[in-house]
């Protein structure tokens, strides 16, 4: 067994649009698959250029999807009496992007799809994310990190249009 630190950077934005609508513009830009049509559509790709164009008629303007999303804020409703802040998780990504990564880096695999919070604080809407670059830094492989920092600027370029 190994364990190896890993020092992340996290970018933030910080909006100060009401939060419904720095979701909407969030959500307006990535595709939202129903997940289990497009697990069957990947499975069924029978080559690399279906497979690529199962992902390609899901993803967004943005050029990410969905995978998942997590309702954060409405946990903490559960307990506070007070009005809770709104916090969401978004489970993003690309998986043609991802598999430019984890075929020089299986671990890029662990961090792809990404993730981006958004959640609202006295000061505003913050919109976060953690970068692949890195994730992946202590790989030194020079493809997988370019791919990353690629990646990195899509994400970021997504979360500053969400913010308006």
């Amino acid at each position: 067994m190994t364990i190896r630190q890993i020092a992340v950077e996290r970018l933030s934005l910080i909006s100060s649009k009401p939060f419904a609508e720095v979701v909407a513009n969030f959500e307006a830009a990535i595709g939202h698959p129903d997940m289990r049509e497009f697990g069957k559509n990947v499975s069924a790709a029978n080559s690399w250029q279906e497979l690529e164009e199962v992902v390609q008629s899901v993803l967004g303007p943005s050029g990410f999807m969905e995978f998942a999303r997590f309702n954060l804020g409405q946990i903490l409703e559960k307990e506070s009496s007070a009005k809770a802040p709104r916090i969401l998780r978004f489970i993003v990504g690309n998986p043609l992007i991802m598999k430019q990564m984890a075929e020089h880096v299986p671990d890029a695999a662990s961090y792809a799809p990404v993730t981006v919070l958004i959640d609202e604080r006295e000061d505003g809407v913050h919109l976060s994310y953690d970068l692949m670059a890195s994730y992946l830094a202590s790989s030194g492989h020079l493809a997988a990190l370019t791919v990353a920092r690629g990646l990195d600027a899509k994400v970021e370029a997504l979360l500053r249009a969400a913010a308006g």
